[in-house]
């Protein structure tokens, strides 16, 4: 294996310290509170799809300060209290097919995924940032918490739990969210900011323990922020304290659900530290599954792990 990260044992005893800022409970009770104000005006129509047994929707619903964001609903049919999963999506992905989450809702599951605003899917980002950025998403807003990209990313993925919670085929006490990479990081966000969920699986989780990524990642968008300090190395300081509001590492022991997670260890894009860093906090029933072979992926064998302990969890 390339020596790319810490050793195993390291990684297990890696627990660097909090970046919370006095004020980060406060910042984050007011901005659910401003966006609860808000209302979600989900519409929800229709999409003809060829398989009998369940039913697609496509939906949209309003985010964090007037964003459209768009998604797939699929529903098992005929179903009542079903159990539901929130999915979301890669860096600069989308929501994918519907075929993506069939396995999921033929198994009984209410599925919902989301489009990340503005990136490479059907949602908006109606976001106004007064700093410049560079190319992507991670410094857009980095100056400050209140204009910074992912806070609206973040509160879009709880408003999407209201919408789940507000299907009256959902049974509000089995809802899980799952995601991949940056889904990874934003299902971490998401349990750590809202209690609602029973369990998360991030898998190879991005966003988190923001100054390590940046200093030892060798690919992948933690680099942005490299090329944006490159260009403005005045900002480093200011760039931190904001991106500390962001930091799943911050919001770990905070989560009560139950976690199953991912790590690779030969991950170039979330170095396995950034990952074992918020691990090695929760404080919540979890585990961990450790591939030393892989890089950023998700193999089928992890794959069939999310099944079982869905299943276990959710009992569909």
């Amino acid at each position: 294996m390339p020596i790319i990260d810490l050793s195993l044992e390291e990684l297990k005893r890696y627990v660097p310290p909090l970046t919370k800022q006095p004020d980060f409970d406060e910042f984050w009770r007011r901005t659910i509170e401003e966006s609860a104000r808000e209302p979600l005006n989900a519409e929800f129509m229709s999409v003809p799809y060829p398989v009998d047994s369940v039913k697609v929707f496509k939906v949209f619903y309003r985010g964090f300060k007037g964003a459209r964001v768009c998604g797939w609903y699929i529903v098992p049919r005929g179903r009542t209290l079903c159990p539901a999963l929130l999915f979301l999506h890669g860096y600069s992905g989308n929501k994918g097919q519907v075929f993506d989450y069939l396995g999921w809702a033929l198994q009984g599951y209410a599925v919902l995924a989301i489009d990340v605003r503005g990136q490479s899917g059907e949602s908006t980002d109606p976001g106004r940032y007064s700093s410049g950025h560079v190319t992507g998403w991670m410094t857009k807003g980095i100056m400050s918490p209140e204009e910074y990209y992912y806070r609206g990313a973040y509160i879009d993925c709880i408003r999407a739990l209201d919408l789940l919670e507000a299907r009256e085929e959902v049974d509000k006490s089995r809802i899980g969210v799952s995601g991949i990479s940056q889904g990874g990081g934003l299902a971490l966000a998401t349990v750590g900011l809202d209690r609602r969920p029973v369990l998360a699986m991030p898998d190879i989780p991005y966003l988190c323990h923001f100054r390590r990524g940046v200093e030892i990642s060798l690919s992948g968008p933690y680099l942005e922020i490299v090329n944006y300090l490159r260009v403005y190395p005045g900002n480093e300081e200011a760039a931190f304290r904001t991106l500390s509001y962001f930091d799943p590492l911050n919001m770990a022991e905070s989560v009560a659900c139950q976690v199953l997670m991912s790590v690779g260890l030969r991950d170039p894009v979330c170095p396995p530290s950034t990952v074992f860093a918020v691990y090695n906090r929760l404080k919540c029933r979890k585990e961990l599954k450790v591939y030393p072979f892989t890089e950023h992926e998700v193999i089928g064998a992890h794959a069939e792990e999310k099944v079982r302990t869905a299943k276990a969890a959710l009992k569909p």
